[in-house]
């Protein structure tokens, strides 16, 4: 038996309408994949037979037909055989607009899918469409999964299906149990058609006390706590018994700007906001070290990565650029201009006590150049959650907004930062909108070359840069602390728990 920990509650279990590490890691368990990634993070099928290719004949000459054949001997974790019906079902459930998906990339490039056959799903495409194999249902990130036709079919919307409360899915492992702000139990599913796991049960505790979740650790009533805030980094390695590991990250740490509110519209205010913020401060007093400095949302250990000169923490510049632009400080130190003051709504999720300390940083160097900010704490549940029902990023109610977030493996960012993609139709909490950028990123997800990709993805970094929609604090590193007779567990960049049926303890 695995019992993992994590100190944020489970928004919910339907990667459909919740994005949140902690079930991207869970639905990489149960939920149903083409594909998923290895420990060497690349792609490998796992309902699909292959990951298409023009070499195996699986993209078209054309780059617009993507063609999956299917495995014969997949069963939802009920029984019900799967086939290619619930891969066009879940197309239709993704592109319907009554549901709250959180994510629509890729598949409004989708012209129609047809199945000619039980076991063969044709993708055509309006245009050629690079990133179809981490999007179309892989494991990688917050990914909608496939669903099951015959669970949900007959429904009008997804929204407030029962089948949220405990999904069916296809994977090693199935969902026994959720008690809600306490745990979520996963035991093996015996019609899995793939290598069976060696755990028995996984355990997915919700511990909002960290020196609780160290306590715990170190008396074996946990296993592995995944991500370890850096702060205890330290006392982990020294503890006997507890193993660590600290590897690079497709995650990156920051903070958006809602630039459709106020003062945040000018690009001016902005890079002084960025300027005022002491990165290499934060990193070592907060973050204890762990975690890059950079100013894009690629790490090192990203294949697009690029090393773009680094903005230095400088509030004398900030205050030079602040002054030419005409924002006037005023009686109580707040800086103004034509009636907009540089006083702002920060969000962030309540409990984390890493980054309430980094606020406290942030707001007194924010102060030496005139802004002011007040924190408003959410949970997390309604942090992440769609703008239907309150969501506080989906529904763009902050000015300033500190989270972590992640890069797919692929590179394509769209979702994150075309100018279509504002929700409900995309993660573009910023608003943002740079034409230059926009055409980079959809050439990127046209060509299926590695260099224009490359040379597109600079672009597109390049420009988010100049225009500081947002300030990457630091890409991060994960951590990982476990007891050491947790044997076989060897996470990947993408989903650290892809590949979790050889671990045992």
């Amino acid at each position: 038996m695995l019992r993992y920990a994590t100190s944020e509650d489970i928004v919910g279990l339907n990667p459909h309408l919740d994005q949140q590490l902690t079930l991207s890691f869970m639905s990489s368990l149960t939920m149903a994949w083409l594909v998923r990634f290895d420990r060497d993070d690349r792609p490998v099928p796992e309902l699909a037979t292959a990951v298409p290719s023009r070499a195996n004949g699986g993209i078209s000459r054309d780059g617009k037909t993507i063609t999956y054949h299917l495995r014969r001997d997949a069963k939802w974790s009920d029984g019900v055989p799967f086939t290619a019906a619930d891969v066009k079902f879940s197309v239709g459930v993704v592109l319907n607009p009554k549901n709250n998906e959180g994510t629509h990339l890729g598949f409004d490039q989708i012209a129609r899918v047809e199945t000619p056959d039980p076991y063969t799903v044709v993708f055509r495409l309006i245009r050629p469409y690079s990133g179809f194999y981490v999007n179309f249902f892989s494991s990688a990130g917050a990914n909608p999964c496939i669903l099951p036709e015959h669970l949900l079919g007959a429904m009008d919307t997804i929204n407030d299906a029962p089948y949220n409360a405990l999904p069916v899915g296809i994977g090693p492992f199935k969902y026994a149990s959720w008690r809600r702000g306490d745990s979520v139990e996963l035991v093996p599913d015996p019609l899995y058609f793939g290598r069976k796991p060696k755990l028995q049960r996984v355990i997915f505790k919700i511990i909002p006390d960290r020196n609780t979740m160290l306590t715990q650790l170190t008396t074996h009533e946990i296993d592995l706590w995944l991500p370890v805030p850096a702060a205890y980094y330290e006392r982990l390695r020294a503890l006997p018994g507890i193993r660590t590991m600290l590897q690079p990250s497709y995650a990156y740490n920051h903070m958006d700007f809602e630039l459709q509110h106020g003062a945040l519209a000018d690009v001016t205010v902005r890079r002084a906001l960025r300027l005022a913020t002491d990165r290499a401060s934060i990193l070592a007093k907060i973050r204890h070290g762990v975690g890059i400095l950079q100013e894009t949302p690629f790490g090192p250990g990203h294949r697009l990565h690029i090393d773009l000169p680094r903005v230095p923490y400088d509030p004398a510049q900030a205050n030079r650029l602040l002054d030419a632009a005409g924002w006037v400080r005023g009686t109580d130190g707040v800086r103004a201009r034509n009636g907009l003051r540089l006083d702002f709504d920060v969000a962030t999720v309540t409990g984390i006590q890493d980054t309430d300390q980094m606020l406290e940083l942030v707001r007194a160097s924010w102060q030496q150049i005139g802004v002011r900010f007040e924190v408003k704490h959410y949970p997390s549940q309604l942090y992440f959650a769609p703008a239907a029902t309150g969501g506080v990023l989906y529904g763009g109610k902050f000015d300033v907004a500190f989270y972590a977030w992640f890069t797919p493996p692929n590179g394509d960012v769209a979702n994150l930062f075309e100018c279509e993609r504002l929700p409900p139709h995309g993660q573009n909490f910023m608003h943002w909108c740079n034409r230059a950028a926009d055409r980079a990123l959809h050439d990127f997800a046209l060509t299926y070359d590695e260099a224009r990709q490359r040379a597109d993805s600079r672009t597109f970094q390049a420009a988010l840069v100049r225009d500081v929609p947002t300030v990457v604090l630091d890409a991060r590193q994960d951590l990982y602390a476990f007891n050491d007779d947790l044997r076989g567990f060897r996470p990947n960049q993408v989903t650290p728990f892809d590949d979790l049926v050889d671990a045992d303890i």
